[in-house]
C-alpha cells in the first residue's frame, strides 16, 4: 500500500476517533435514566418569582412533591462541615449577609432568614426526609474550597436514602470523582455556552474547554444539562452518542420537544411529557 494512502487512512481515522475520546459520554441504561427521563423538575423547589416562597426551602419542595414534579436542588458545606442545600457562594442576595456560606457554622446559618420569609436555609438531610422518596432529585454539588468532602457526605447521605436521585456538577472534577467513587449513580455534567463563562472572568480558553464539555473523556457523564441556547458542538457530539439532553432553566414548556429532561422555574407544566420506550 502507498504510504500516501496509509497515512491518508491515519489521519481520518484520528478525525473519527479524536472527537469520540474527548466527547463521548457514559451511556446510562435505561434502568438508570428511567426515573427521570421525560419529566419536569423544579428548579431549586416550586419556588415564587418574588421569593414569597423561597428557593431551596422546605416550603418549596413541599410543593413541588405536592404538585407531583421532580426536584432540583443545590448542595454546598456550612464552615462546620453540614452540607446545607443553598444556591450561591455567598448569602448576600437571599439572606442579607455578606459572608460566604462555608464561613459560617450551621447553627448560624439556621438563624437567617431566606429571602424575609419564614423559612430557613435547610440541611440536606432535612430535605432528603422532607421529600422521602415521593419524587426523583436532581442533587447539584457546588464547587468550594472541599470539594472531596462535600461529594463524600453528599453521597453518604444518598446511600441512605431510599428515593430516586442523580448527582450534577458545573465541576467536571467532581462528575468525574463520582465515575470513579459512584458509577452506579446518573451522573450529570452542567454546562452553557463559553461566552456565560468569559462573563463571570473565565479565561477565553477555560471558557471553551467548560463549554463545550471538553473533559467528558475524565468525566463521561450519563448526562449534559446545559444552559438553554444554542448548543456547541461538543455538547451535540456527547448527546449524538448517548448522553441525556436536559434543559436549565426552562420558562415554557416549548423547551420539551427538544430535551428528555426539563428543569423549570416560574410556570406550571405537565409532570412528565414523555415516555421511555
Amino acid at each position: 500500500m502507498q504510504g500516501w494512502l496509509i497515512a491518508l487512512i491515519v489521519v481520518a481515522s484520528l478525525l473519527i476517533l479524536l472527537p469520540l475520546f474527548c466527547f463521548a459520554p457514559g451511556i446510562p441504561s435505561k434502568k438508570k435514566k428511567a426515573a427521570f427521563y421525560g419529566k419536569n423538575i423544579a428548579h431549586r423547589g416550586l419556588h415564587e418569582k418574588d421569593q414569597s416562597i423561597p428557593e431551596n426551602s422546605l416550603l418549596a419542595f413541599s410543593r413541588a412533591v405536592e404538585n407531583g414534579y421532580g426536584v432540583e436542588l443545590d448542595v454546598q458545606l456550612s464552615r462546620d462541615g453540614r452540607v446545607v442545600v443553598f444556591h450561591d457562594d455567598d448569602l448576600s442576595r437571599v439572606c442579607g449577609d455578606g459572608r460566604r456560606v462555608d464561613e459560617v457554622d450551621f447553627d448560624e446559618l439556621r438563624t437567617l432568614s431566606l429571602c424575609g420569609t419564614e423559612e430557613k436555609i435547610p440541611l440536606f438531610d432535612e430535605v432528603l426526609a422532607t421529600i422521602a422518596g415521593k419524587t426523583p432529585i436532581i442533587v447539584e454539588l457546588k464547587t468550594g474550597r472541599r470539594n472531596k468532602e462535600l461529594c463524600e457526605k453528599t453521597l453518604a447521605a444518598l446511600r441512605a436514602y431510599s428515593g430516586k436521585t442523580c448527582i450534577e456538577s458545573f465541576d467536571p472534577f467532581i462528575v468525574a470523582w463520582l465515575r470513579l467513587h459512584a458509577r452506579d449513580i446518573f451522573r450529570g455534567q452542567l454546562s452553557q455556552p463559553p461566552k456565560f463563562y468569559r462573563e463571570v472572568g473565565k479565561s477565553p480558553l477555560v471558557s471553551f474547554i467548560l463549554g463545550t464539555t471538553l473533559f467528558n473523556f475524565l468525566a463521561r457523564p450519563n448526562f449534559i444539562a446545559y444552559r438553554i441556547g444554542k448548543k456547541t458542538f461538543g455538547v451535540r457530539l456527547a448527546e449524538f452518542f448517548g448522553a441525556v439532553p436536559v434543559a436549565w432553566t426552562s420558562h415554557s414548556d416549548v423547551t420539551e420537544k427538544d430535551y428528555d429532561v426539563v428543569i423549570f422555574e416560574y410556570y406550571r407544566p405537565k409532570t412528565e411529557y414523555k415516555f421511555l420506550k
